[in-house]
């Protein structure tokens, strides 16, 4: 697995959950070829072929080309964090990171005008892909990096994990899923023919299929049955922190969640070594801060730069919430499913 190290493009804070650094090599993911002959006897015998290929199986990219697109992406990432200016790399993300992302850089824009006196670029190196193959488009991968932008001292520390997703032959790869974990987290990947196995979104083999985990979540925040859900810090502690700041002397907090799973918010899934799921999904929920007669509730200036309204005694924050999850094969008895990464970031507001 060939190492790189990119230079250019940080980005602006991300709300994540630091974890302890581990010890454990990391395996460098292997990517194989194959020979035409057999891709083609693979192909006949799965029936994914058709005249014009997009019922084959091919992989999302060469090493070479997940390489230039990760270096893309930095360069991109960090011209826009440097002038806080979303159109510098609003080709360059999607999905519930890339609206993350954008939300972001217009509130910058407008708290800080001049651009980010503090801009540090964003490095990320000994990058290795993980590279599923599919049949049509869009097509996928993921780039597990390490950053300069850990928020502990040393290398290593923290893995960046970016899910890049292309949706057609003429269009760019954009980074849609962004979470980050200790290295120790980040599970050994199953191959085939030395490629990673993507996971169907509507697969039975799992505890929870990922196009479900979505509404599993959702409702789990909403009234507290786990179901499948793993006790932790992204379910039972954020349900019980959720409900510690609900009432607060003159001012009252509500949740509303909702599901995000269509387009480039599609969760996407590979199976592990171990035969479990790894899946990257969203979710939207909005924040609802009621203020008692006579007060109105504070905004945060980064918060007033998204809003839209006037704030008499309420503010409505809408978050997007990117979530990647662990889940277990199907007949798992408890925890099925554990959230091992959240990354959060309000993307609008409304006052009324």
């Amino acid at each position: 697995m060939r190492r790189l190290t990119l230079r250019r493009a940080p980005g602006r804070p991300l709300e994540r959950l630091t974890a302890r650094r581990s010890t454990r090599p990391l395996r460098p993911a292997r990517l194989l070829g194959v020979t035409a002959a057999a891709a083609v006897l693979a192909l006949t015998a799965s029936g994914c072929v058709t005249v014009h290929g997009e019922l084959a199986l091919m992989p999302p990219a060469t090493p070479a080309e997940a390489a230039q697109a990760l270096a893309d992406f930095t360069s991109a990432y960090n011209q826009a964090d440097k002038a806080y200016d979303p159109a510098f790399d609003a080709r360059r993300v999607t999905g519930p990171f890339g609206e993350i992302n954008q939300a972001g850089l217009r509130a910058r824009a407008a708290t800080s005008p001049g651009g980010n006196a503090a801009h540090r670029p964003l490095e990320l190196t000994d990058a290795r892909f993980v590279l599923p193959r599919k049949a049509g488009w869009p097509r996928w991968f993921l780039a597990d990096t390490d950053s300069n932008l850990d928020t502990d001292a040393g290398p290593g520390d923290q893995r960046w994990l970016l899910v890049f997703v292309r949706n057609g032959p003429q269009e760019l790869w954009e980074v849609a899923h962004l979470v980050i974990l200790a290295p120790s987290e980040v599970p050994r990947f199953a191959e085939e023919d030395g490629y990673a196995v993507p996971v169907a979104a509507g697969s039975d083999a799992y505890a929870v299929a990922p196009e479900e985990l979505g509404a599993g979540y959702v409702s789990f925040l909403k009234d507290g049955q786990q179901g499948a859900l793993a006790a932790g810090p992204h379910t039972t502690l954020w349900r019980e922190q959720r409900q510690k700041g609900a009432k607060r002397p003159g001012l009252a907090t509500q949740y509303l969640d909702r599901v995000a799973n269509q387009g480039d918010f599609a969760p996407l899934g590979l199976r592990t070594e171990d035969g479990d799921a790894f899946v990257f999904f969203a979710t939207r929920f909005f924040e609802r801060q009621t203020a008692a007669p006579g007060y109105r509730p504070k905004v945060d200036p980064s918060v007033k730069a998204l809003l839209t309204g006037e704030v008499k005694n309420t503010v409505t924050k809408e978050w997007v919430s990117n979530q990647a999850a662990l889940v277990k094969p199907a007949g798992t008895a408890h925890d099925g499913v554990t959230i091992k990464a959240r990354l959060q970031g309000v993307v609008g507001a409304q006052g009324s």
